[in-house]
């Protein structure tokens, strides 16, 4: 990655202006219209803009919601979530009666609420390499929120191919990251990152956290970078990635440059295979484990030995009677020992025969089975309960 020149770019607008606005909208809006260099045309180009979303959660959130309140004209939303209590500390576009909806028909609701005339597209899906290079080409600019580094690839690669500009966000736990990529004018996703990293690299937040107001702080400046291009105003992060660390409330930009040697997107096979490991909502993610379904673990419930690898403040939402606690990141450095350990703090004088591993749903007691297998004694089996916790009580 080379130095990056000092001089901070700029581009020409995205696009052409409306004719006019109502007086309705003049009075709407007039705040923008007394902005220097922004003014009455800036105001109009945002009204002509067409604007891909991708995702509706913690940075979706905060991005839909401005660009629907500074007047962007289209906005299209696809997310393939369903609203649940936990969004609710980040994910600000929705309301507790939401939970339960898809995110996208909350979102769009939500938006529709704030400016009726503003036209929202929605799709209750997954950016896929189906669909990717026609949303892109179908819109004058697209803002990635997603949560998972295959869609983030992919995203990156279809504007790549298709030459519309990306804004892109990410955030984890107390820190946030943004950046600006414009196919043809300055280096993209692939310069500063080369490689797709495996998809649990990173824990997600139910695992990691995230501070619910950092989702604002992120973006927001997302959708102040969406602004900046629509209208040809100021200087987008194109060769700047912008760092901001909450807890300690510094901000930082790295500058990158166009890496020489990288090769050029040509398609988008890499990032295919990518979005082909990571699982549909509601499936547990990571490798097939052996499994026990929520039937077969009532009928032998008292035979078994349950470990729970969910948090301590996960417990006290909702436990299985009986059940040992294991914390993931337990397993994750110290493997078998800490099982072991947990068995013998429990009086067991040798591993039991039939051990049930869960968590909420099932991704985290299979990655601790994955973890676990290469050093289970003779005669031992470890299962994954099917469904976690959530299936459990859900036989109630």
């Amino acid at each position: 990655m080379s130095t990056a020149s000092t001089a901070l770019p700029t581009l020409p607008p995205l696009v052409e202006p409306v004719e006019s606005l109502s007086p309705a909208e003049l009075e709407r809006y007039s705040r923008h219209l007394s902005l220097p260099g922004f003014g009455l045309e800036g105001q109009r180009r945002l009204r002509a803009a067409s604007v891909l979303v991708i995702g509706a959660g913690g940075l979706g959130s905060p991005v839909i919601n401005y660009l629907a309140a500074a007047g962007v004209g289209s906005i299209t939303i696809i997310d393939d979530d369903v609203v649940e209590s936990s969004n609710l500390q980040r994910q600000v576009i929705h309301r507790d009666a939401d939970v339960g909806r898809s995110k996208v028909a909350s979102a769009a609701e939500a938006v529709h609420r704030l400016d009726p005339n503003i036209a929202v597209h929605t799709i209750e899906g997954r950016l896929t390499p189906e669909n990717a290079l026609e949303l892109f080409a179908g819109h004058d600019l697209v803002l990635d929120g997603a949560d998972n580094f295959a869609t983030r690839y992919l995203s990156n690669d279809a504007a790549e191919l298709i030459g519309t500009p990306l804004v892109w966000g990410t955030i984890f736990r107390f820190a946030g990251q943004v950046s600006t990529f414009v196919p043809g004018h300055g280096p993209m996703l692939r310069d500063l990152f080369p490689d797709i990293p495996e998809p649990d690299s990173v824990p997600n937040c139910a695992e990691g956290g995230v501070l619910g107001v950092l989702c604002g702080t992120v973006g927001s400046a997302m959708a102040t970078e969406a602004i900046k291009l629509i209208c040809g105003v100021g200087s987008p992060f194109i060769g700047r990635l912008l760092r901001y660390e909450a807890l300690t409330g510094e901000y930082s930009t790295l500058r990158f440059s166009p890496d020489p040697d990288r090769p050029a997107v040509t398609d988008l096979t890499e990032a295919a295979a990518a979005c082909a490991a990571v699982p549909a909502i509601g499936t547990a993610p990571g490798p097939t484990v052996d499994e026990i379904d929520i039937a077969e673990f009532r009928a032998r419930e008292d035979d078994v030995v349950v470990v729970d690898v969910r948090e301590d403040w996960e417990r006290e939402l909702a436990s299985i009677p009986g059940s040992m606690h294991l914390p993931l990141g337990d397993i994750r450095d110290s493997g078998w020992e800490a099982l072991e350990s947990v068995l013998g703090g429990a009086g067991r004088s040798r591993a039991p025969v039939d051990i049930v591993i869960h968590c909420r749903s099932g991704a985290r007691s299979a990655e601790a089975i994955e973890i676990l297998s290469g050093s289970v004694p003779a005669g031992v089996r470890l299962r994954s309960l099917a469904g976690g916790i959530d299936a459990w009580a859900g036989q109630d």
